[in-house]
């Protein structure tokens, strides 16, 4: 166990499993490099809490809980530097980056600077998405919505 000051938390012990090495660190914070993702509250979502600066912390969800049709479309060298393949898809993690905004209905996901995970080495990167479907705001709401009514 290892004792992390937390953003959401304040002071908590977490496992070193929870710990998550950023080679190349996160767009806008290349400086920092070791991470715990974390658990939030209130799911589908998690925290990735710098071990570095307690104030910078980033609320993650999986993009396919809102987006059935997402598929990750980075650069292979980009995987190969975590230790993947793109066919590797059980050994990877992919988040996105949300942004809450004080109208929580205009809640976002970055779905154009997809995170992934190494989960057997446990780096990760963020990456660009080579596809131009993929935006850095898909408004989670609205897609939910939009996938409630395809099912129908």
């Amino acid at each position: 166990m290892i004792t992390v000051n937390t953003k959401a938390y304040g002071t908590i012990d977490i496992d070193e499993r929870q710990k998550i090495f950023f080679p190349n660190g996160i767009f806008g914070f290349e400086s920092l490099k070791d991470f715990a993702l974390l658990d939030a509250a209130q799911q589908p979502f998690y925290w990735l809490q710098s071990l570095d600066i307690k104030e910078t912390a980033f609320v993650l969800i999986s993009p396919f809980i809102f987006r059935k049709d997402y598929k990750l479309d980075v650069a292979g060298s980009e995987l190969e530097e975590i230790g993947l393949k793109p066919d590797d898809t059980d050994n990877m993690l992919i988040f996105a980056i949300v942004t809450i905004p004080e109208n929580q209905q205009k809640m976002s996901a970055n779905l154009q600077g997809p995170i992934v995970v190494n989960r057997q080495n446990r780096t990760a990167r963020q990456s660009i998405a080579i596809n131009p479907k993929w935006k850095t705001k898909h408004y989670i709401f609205e897609e939910l919505a939009g996938n409630k009514e395809e099912v129908c």
